[in-house]
């Protein structure tokens, strides 16, 4: 009894020492991470407006128009003082868990670009959605998530239809197509109702 005892005070000591030791490496690490992945950001953010020099924090005031896509950080994107775009962080649904994107949207109501920052799902298959040499046009180089760049909101965004499915990936290609469609309408009007347009 007294073995067993002393072996559980053991035990303890050592999974409190770990605890202590994860929460040290934590606090250490997490200060460079989030550094880091704001440094992420702001590369996407200038991917999706190359042209754009300045992006502004304006989470919370885009709204989803779509119960199966959550909304997460949201950007103005302006060239000098001129407002240009915005750009939303999207989550939904896909074949492997959560999928999360970015999406530009410019102020002349289409998508400038798409990117596709998280995804779990199969390699190979849904994956193809972030892969650079997946091309649903081959002869133009055109990638699945390249396909949205410059594609007009008034469009259908019909997965098999204007857009291209990723091949025996329909979920993953109906979940980005969801996300990208959700996010350009919102954002174009909100767009609109900062410059007085119509949306």
């Amino acid at each position: 009894m007294k073995g067993m005892l002393k072996l559980g005070i053991v035990l303890a000591l050592y999974a409190t020492a770990a605890c202590v030791g994860l929460a040290f490496v934590y606090s250490a690490t997490s200060e460079t991470i989030a550094i880091r992945q704001q440094a992420d950001l702001k590369v996407a953010l200038q991917e999706l407006f190359p042209e754009g020099d300045g992006f502004t924090d304006i989470t919370g005031t885009i709204s989803s128009p779509d119960a199966a896509v959550a909304f997460e950080t949201q950007y103005a994107a302006r060239k000098g003082t001129a407002l240009i775009g915005a750009a939303i962080q999207a989550s939904a649904a896909s074949y492997g868990g959560t999928l999360k994107v970015l999406v530009g949207v410019g102020v002349d109501g289409r998508i400038s670009r798409v990117k596709i920052l998280e995804h779990q799902d199969t390699p190979g298959l849904g994956a193809n959605a972030a892969a650079p040499t997946y091309y649903v046009d081959k002869g133009k180089k055109i990638t699945f998530y390249g396909q949205f760049a410059g594609k007009s909101l008034e469009d259908p965004f019909e997965v098999k239809g204007d857009v291209v499915a990723i091949t025996a990936s329909t979920i993953t290609s109906r979940a980005v197509t969801g996300a990208v469609k959700a996010s350009g309408d919102a954002a174009s009007l909100w767009l609109a109702a900062q410059t007085g347009g119509a949306p």
